[in-house]
């Protein structure tokens, strides 16, 4: 979801393991993966099999979901404390919302209108549904997605109503943008790692206990999702004391897998900063085409994959069964998550560095 460019800095090498190198690593790589985890999740549902294979009741998504989560707030946390604010808060904008509201047109004015002609013989009324194209685009703009549908399509298919289940932990990563800006507010934040393990630690009490504050607040799946950026910050703040190492690795890992096995409830959350650790050290030593170094899809196949899928499925591709249907989407996703990096978010991202 979130890419950053980790920038090499004048201080020490950590006291144990290596710092993570900013052009030597795989996690380009490795965030496609987990868009596509997240796109083979999704393929049991609309194809009308299930939920899919999963681990302590999370399916494959929403663990790719907690990865993407907890690289980000590695990589989000190091831009809040190298940038000054304004400077922070325009790239964090420029790399989710203008490839965002483009994907939201396409869905609008491409995918809806060949479903709705489709499912109607003509596009006669499509622009006097309750959800038009353009109330679509405007309901769902703040990144709070309030309307999955569009003109009513999809529909005739086994998951109608929805044509990107994908997008709504956008809101939930930009609110976790914010909350690591005002974080970045207090100065003992820069100094120590202590409130940010602090945070962590009660963002993970928070999620074990949400059955108490669900009443209260509908923050339900912020409180979900926040422990999993947390992680990611802890391992950025004490990356100047430990870095990656060959045996820490593996081993976060297993600790990792521990503490989703046997701590029930909030084991995932607590675990969310060996998982990126553990993330962090396979981009080390996994090869990356260079390609992929160069151009990093993964936002845009995010992004681009439930909608996608939702078009094969109008045209019958559910009726192929998990395997073919997934190969065929993640097919046809390329081109338009290629598209969206090379006409969109890389433009943007460039004039947004350049008038910083």
């Amino acid at each position: 979801m979130s890419i950053v460019a980790l920038k090499p800095h004048a201080i020490p090498a950590p006291a144990i393991g290596k710092r993570l190198d900013p052009r030597g690593n795989s996690l380009n790589l490795i965030r496609l993966v987990l868009a596509l985890l997240v796109l083979f999740a999704h393929s049991w549902h609309i194809v009308g099999a299930g939920g899919g294979p999963g681990f302590r009741g999370e399916n494959l998504g929403g663990w790719a979901v907690a990865g993407f989560f907890g690289i980000s707030g590695y990589l989000i946390t190091a831009s809040r404390f190298s940038n000054r604010i304004g400077t922070y808060l325009v790239h964090r904008a420029a790399r989710i919302f203008p490839g965002f509201i483009v994907c939201l047109a396409v869905m609008a004015f491409v995918f809806a209108p060949i479903a709705y002609s489709i499912q109607h013989g003509s596009l006669r009324g499509f622009l006097s549904t309750p959800t038009t194209p353009l109330n679509s685009i405007l309901g769902n703009l703040p990144l709070r997605i309030a309307s999955y549908d569009i003109a009513g399509t999809p529909a005739g298919v086994p998951y109608p109503g929805a044509w990107n289940g994908s997008l709504w932990t956008l809101y939930f990563e930009f609110l976790c943008y914010l909350l690591i800006a005002m974080l970045g507010f207090i100065p003992l934040v820069k100094k120590t790692p202590w409130p940010i393990i602090a945070a962590f630690l009660v963002s993970v009490a928070l999620w074990a206990n949400v059955a108490a504050i669900r009443p209260f607040a509908d923050i339900e799946m912020l409180v979900r999702l926040f422990p999993y950026f947390l992680g990611g910050a802890v391992v950025q703040v004490l990356s100047s004391r430990i870095g990656i190492h060959r045996v820490g690795g593996p081993v976060a890992l297993v600790v990792a897998a521990l503490l989703i096995y046997f701590v029930p409830g909030y084991g995932a959350q607590l675990a969310a900063p060996f998982f990126t650790y553990g993330l962090l050290w396979i981009s080390t030593w996994l090869p990356q085409p260079s390609i992929i170094g160069r151009h990093d899809i993964s936002y845009g196949a995010y992004i681009y994959a439930f909608p996608v899928q939702q078009l094969l499925a109008v045209f019958g591709a559910y009726h192929w069964g998990v395997w073919w249907f997934t190969l065929a989407a993640t097919l046809c996703t390329i081109p338009f998550a290629a598209a969206s990096w090379v006409f969109v978010e890389r433009p943007v991202m460039r004039r947004a560095r350049n008038s910083h």
